[in-house]
């Protein structure tokens, strides 16, 4: 029962901000449109994005090899100090609440049930800006989804704790003591975050979502349930996937988007000396 509330209260407040937050910016239009006419549409739309994203990197450019070389050597990098900050997260104690809410918030059934919540909150009011931000978040969420699994499954890389350390590998393992890169938590919990962020202009309104959205991956720094390398791969994986698919659907003009902005927010990676990070610009 308590898990159930922690959904119910997760959803009412994700759909109560983008409705919000469509009803301040735009003017809304009365759709005619048959609901199951709409659900085919959104399917449809949410197909393609998919396939968009999985066929994308047969058609990067210069630029994009070197933004994927960037974040390799970056991971190696930070793959140095894995050990360390392992240790010195585990020591830590936070509160109970915080690694509660970061466990549910990023599990796969929490995380379904709430974007089934939100979709069918759009569907059924015909509100085109939380379909679109649905339809953003399954075809990524499914996308992520697909390559991290792979990934776990492919590098076999070993979970902190047992005595084992972070350059461990058992490749095509499918031992739970070896599925840890990248951390599956941190891709579900900033895909989430990463799309409705883009629904808001207000700085902070992207600042309050992207907090909630990163309690997840700490937490599961806390716990010792993965490595910095696998918290930070995903949430790079999530961001890049995301943007990708938005892209496609401003392209596709499958949905409205009233500022005609392609992106709210840019992303580099800063890898110098002994600083590596992701920069947003809002």
């Amino acid at each position: 029962m308590m898990q159930f509330t922690k959904c119910a209260i997760y959803i009412i407040i994700v759909c109560f901000s983008i409705t919000v937050n469509a009803q301040n910016k735009t003017e809304k239009k009365k759709d005619s449109t048959s609901i199951g006419r709409l659900f085919i549409e959104d399917g449809k739309n949410a197909v393609l994005s998919a396939k968009h994203a999985f066929l994308r990197p047969l058609s990067w450019d210069k630029k994009d090899f070197k933004t994927l070389g960037t974040v390799v050597v970056s991971t190696l990098a930070l793959a140095t100090v894995d050990d360390e900050t392992s240790a010195y997260f585990t020591r830590q104690k936070p509160p109970k609440l915080f690694q509660e809410v970061g466990t549910r918030f990023g599990s796969p059934q929490v995380y379904f049930i709430a974007n089934a919540g939100l979709y069918g909150y759009g569907l059924f009011t015909k509100n085109e800006k939380i379909r679109k931000t649905s339809v953003l978040i399954i075809s990524s969420s499914f996308t992520t989804g697909v390559i991290q699994s792979l990934s776990k499954t492919v590098f076999g890389r070993a979970r902190p704790g047992n005595g084992l350390k972070s350059n461990e590998f058992q490749f095509w393992s499918h031992k739970p003591s070896h599925h840890s890169f990248p951390s599956g938590h941190t891709v579900l919990s900033v895909t989430m975050a990463h799309s409705i962020a883009k629904q808001f202009e207000n700085t902070w309104s992207k600042v309050g979502v992207y907090a909630l959205g990163s309690i997840a991956p700490i937490s599961r720094l806390f716990v010792g349930a993965h490595w910095l390398t696998d918290v930070g791969v995903g949430a790079v994986l999530s961001i890049v996937v995301v943007d990708s698919i938005d892209k496609f659907l401003f392209n596709s003009n499958a949905y409205d988007y009233p500022n005609k902005k392609k992106n709210n927010i840019s992303w580099n990676i800063s890898f110098t000396g002994n600083q590596i990070g992701l920069i947003g610009t809002f």
